[in-house]
């Protein structure tokens, strides 16, 4: 099945159905090398493992604002003895989970993986499609709908992807999330197994016969121990909850409580409030959501005997629940304070966990985040800060009422969404609308619009090279099959969301800005203030094992890391 899969990746680079347009011709920086004194050969000293961690929606002060109440072994250990891009962004916007793990993995943007949000409106289909659905594909574990999914959406290869194709199938690659994109993207097309967490009435981890017919005994044995009903507990604070003076006061008004509850504050009853919160799905809103993905990668490090040889293998996990508790009570919570103190415990068990299965210095560990967040805009605006909520729904009403009167054509907005809006070509065709013409008013409208920072026409992102500023980091985001005909920008502190609560997306630094880490084998102790982006993980990885960067990478390694 590996072997075969393998070589069906290679097969669809050579027919080109993965983008080779914007191929890096930067010459790759070499891996670790050692000589080799009976032959002056140079080879390359590989870990025997790589372990990729990203955390879902981790902005990069929660490193810094949390950092007095980490332990020694979680992410200390990490910043103290590897090493730390602390000024480390995304290069283009949106900055969503599916779009952020697809470019950490490619060494790409959006541009050129193609994966241009978490959901997009496919305009050849007149549908709204998720970034991972595959209607071909097989749950296995489960027979839910949310097994159905595959990378085939992903357009470029990932550095997953180069290891399986550098060592002919023979390197094990693994992603596991609670998230299935957070578990596939990384992974990439050529992986031995994706693994995601199926909640409902289920609290199992799932995939799909992309990967696999059947689901290895190790899984269907950790399944069937229901380790999920052990998380259906009490959540409370760690430590005593006066001690939380780098969060907001725990009762407030800006987080959403889960059904059944009042108010959102501690403690919060889990087996209480399970049936009213979609039973196992309450996990993902909790911390124990990354304690399980914890425990199902340990699990793999032993039933997968990764790291057992000298084929270097690639765990790559993603911990989720990070980003539910940031949607639901924001990122000055107690919650949020809480989640990444027990974070850091269960990344503390992690590292252990590879200390014993496959020895401290012979694997190498980078982390980073998909994307930030933005403070509450209620709470920025009790502090008088300039920031508020924009009522897209109303926005486009009048957008349409404009562009009717104008044009004396309606209907020729097809769909809005990723702050992007389509045509319906059909329509401008049939009344005779120049294309160019509706996207250059359309914009200069939208400009002129309360809460809109700035718009770009298609027009523009397609003809147009920017380097700098918000221009290019639109053009990064923007594909030129799947996005739209106008892109617009939100001014800062300003979002499409409810008034409780967190989200992302934007191209503001609170968006942009991430943690990046490096540890272990191949990796100086240091720290670096120049400005890295999120799309020169891969290649530095690359470089570190001596493989091929992704097909379409354009980031480029981050030389003070290696040694």
């Amino acid at each position: 099945m590996k072997l075969m899969k393998s070589l069906c990746f290679f097969l669809v680079l050579l027919t080109g159905t993965i983008s080779l347009s914007q191929k890096r011709t930067n010459p790759q920086q070499p891996a670790i090398m050692k000589a080799s004194s009976e032959t002056n050969i140079t080879t390359v000293d590989r870990p025997k493992l790589v372990v990729g961690i990203v955390v879902d929606q981790m902005r990069y002060d929660y490193l810094t604002r949390f950092y007095d109440r980490y332990s020694n072994g979680g992410f200390k250990r990490l910043m103290k003895d590897g090493f730390s891009a602390t000024n480390n962004h995304y290069n283009f916007v949106p900055t969503y989970t599916a779009p952020g793990h697809a470019s950490i993995y490619t060494g790409t943007t959006p541009a050129d993986h193609g994966i241009i949000g978490n959901n997009w409106y496919d305009k050849f289909i007149d549908k709204t499609i998720y970034n991972a659905d595959d209607e071909n594909a097989i749950p296995i574990g489960t027979s839910s709908d949310e097994g159905k999914m595959s990378p085939r959406k992903l357009l470029s290869s990932t550095v997953t992807d180069e290891l399986e194709l550098f060592t002919q199938g023979r390197a094990k690659v693994i992603g596991i999330s609670i998230k299935d994109r957070g578990a596939i993207l990384p992974a990439g097309h050529a992986a031995d197994a994706a693994y995601w967490f199926r909640g409902g009435d289920e609290g199992a981890f799932i995939t799909s016969d992309f990967y696999m017919q059947e689901l290895p005994k190790w899984v269907k044995d950790f399944n069937e121990s229901n380790p999920a009903s052990k998380y259906l507990k009490k959540w409370e604070t760690l430590y005593p909850i006066d001690s939380y003076i780098a969060s907001g006061l725990d009762l407030n008004d800006f987080e959403r409580a889960p059904r059944g509850k009042e108010t959102a504050t501690f403690p919060y009853d889990l087996k209480e409030l399970a049936p009213s919160n979609g039973d196992y799905n309450l996990i993902k809103s909790t911390p124990y959501g990354n304690s399980i993905v914890a425990d199902f990668a340990i699990e793999a490090l032993d039933s997968e005997s990764m790291g057992k040889d000298d084929i270097t293998d690639f765990l790559a996990v993603s911990f989720s629940s990070t980003d539910y508790v940031g949607h639901q009570y924001g990122v000055n919570s107690v919650e949020i304070e809480d989640t990444y103190l027990r974070l850091d415990q269960d990344l503390a068990r992690l590292l252990d966990a590879l200390d014993q299965k496959v020895g401290n210095g012979e694997y190498t560990v980078f982390l980073t985040a998909d994307h930030g967040a933005v403070n509450v805009p209620a709470y920025l605006q009790e502090k008088r800060f300039s920031a508020g909520y924009f009522d897209e729904r109303t926005f486009v009403k009048e957008m349409d009422s404009l562009i009717t009167n104008q044009f004396s054509a309606s209907g020729l907005i097809k769909n809005v969404s990723n702050d992007q809006i389509f045509f319906d070509q059909s329509v401008l065709k049939s009344n005779g609308v120049d294309a160019g013409e509706l996207q250059e008013y359309l914009a200069a409208q939208i400009r002129n619009y309360p809460g809109v920072n700035k718009a770009f026409t298609r027009d523009a992102l397609v003809s147009g090279s920017f380097t700098t500023g918000m221009a290019a980091l639109v053009q990064k985001g923007f594909h030129h099959q799947r996005s739209g005909d106008v892109v617009f920008v939100l001014d800062p502190g300003v979002i499409v969301y409810s008034a409780k609560g967190s989200t992302h997306g934007s191209p503001q630094s609170y968006d942009t800005h991430v943690p990046l880490l490096f540890y272990g084998k191949g990796i100086n102790k240091g720290s670096t203030n120049d400005r890295t982006h999120i799309t020169d993980i891969a290649p530095t990885i690359s470089s570190l094992l001596g493989i091929s960067f992704p097909n379409s990478a354009t980031g480029n390694p981050i030389g003070k890391v290696l040694k």
